[in-house]
């Protein structure tokens, strides 16, 4: 029997999922959705969807699974809008930010019956440092090898565990079990915080006097410094996936705030023997 995954959000992460389970065409149904139509009709023509939906209540109606792909900023209107249409024991998956968060409009806004997991899918390593962003960026292989945190609530049953479970392995990546709250911590420290730091050296050097000349010579470090601001959704998604991470956010700047204090006390103090170290 062919099932139907429905992806919302035809971007890298999006169309690279729907080019890995190709090889599935026999038995999954792929039908795709997102707000750009010129990026969806990219999306089947690169073979990463069998089908392209232009209205989203449509595209989700017969689906199995639904994988929202979208920037954290636009995940709760979209449940929202889809709400009526999810049909009971579809299984959805979002992988972006802000996992709890999402659970809970999930529980909010969705009839009883429907199940929510969390995904973070990790890039292969060869595309780490490619230029290409958006549907450009979307590979085949683009989770080959790497491992996918599966962030589970206590709700979910057993066969919508199995369903993730599956689904990860086969985009050629490996289930790595967690709960909500982890996956939270984790996307916190390795996502957001790296989006923030950029943005704040950014902002306070070419927002800072000397930046006229600066600039001249600002060259690889201060590039790759500051790179991440280029991999973020938008400042407005930014904003959200940081607000509703705020604890383990607030953690994490509290350390590098003391550990920036430390440089400067030590600088200040001119020991040398204890900056290196």
């Amino acid at each position: 029997m062919t099932s139907q995954i429905t992806i919302i959000g035809l971007g890298q992460i999006g169309a690279s999922i729907g080019l890995a389970l190709e090889a599935y065409k026999k038995d999954i149904y792929r039908v795709g959705h997102d707000k750009s139509m010129t990026t969806a009709k990219e999306a089947q023509k690169l073979g990463a969807i069998d089908k392209v939906h232009r209205n989203l209540p449509n595209s989700v109606r017969d689906a199995d699974i639904i994988i929202l792909s979208l920037p954290f900023s636009e995940i709760r209107d979209t449940l929202k809008y889809i709400a009526e249409d999810v049909k009971e024991d579809a299984l959805i998956l979002d992988t972006g930010s802000g996992k709890a968060t999402v659970y809970e409009w999930v529980q909010e806004l969705l009839p009883a019956g429907r199940t929510y997991i969390g995904l973070v899918p990790v890039i292969n390593a060869e595309y780490l440092y490619k230029e290409e962003f958006g549907i450009n960026a979307a590979r085949i292989d683009l989770f080959e090898n790497t491992p996918t945190m599966i962030a589970t609530p206590v709700t979910a049953s057993g066969a919508a565990v199995d369903a993730a479970v599956t689904l990860v392995r086969l985009i050629g990546s490996q289930p790595l079990f967690t709960d909500l709250h982890e996956a939270d911590g984790v996307m916190a420290s390795a996502h957001l915080m790296p989006q923030l730091i950029a943005a704040v050296l950014s902002n306070t050097t070419a927002g800072g006097s000397g930046w006229g000349e600066t600039k001249k010579i600002a060259g690889r470090a201060f590039a790759e410094a500051t790179r991440p601001i280029l991999h973020q959704e938008g400042a407005a998604s930014l904003v959200e996936a940081a607000f509703v991470n705020r604890q383990s956010i607030g953690f994490k700047l509290d350390e590098m705030i003391a550990s920036l204090q430390q440089i400067k006390s030590l600088l200040e103090s001119e020991d040398k023997e204890a900056l290196q170290e």
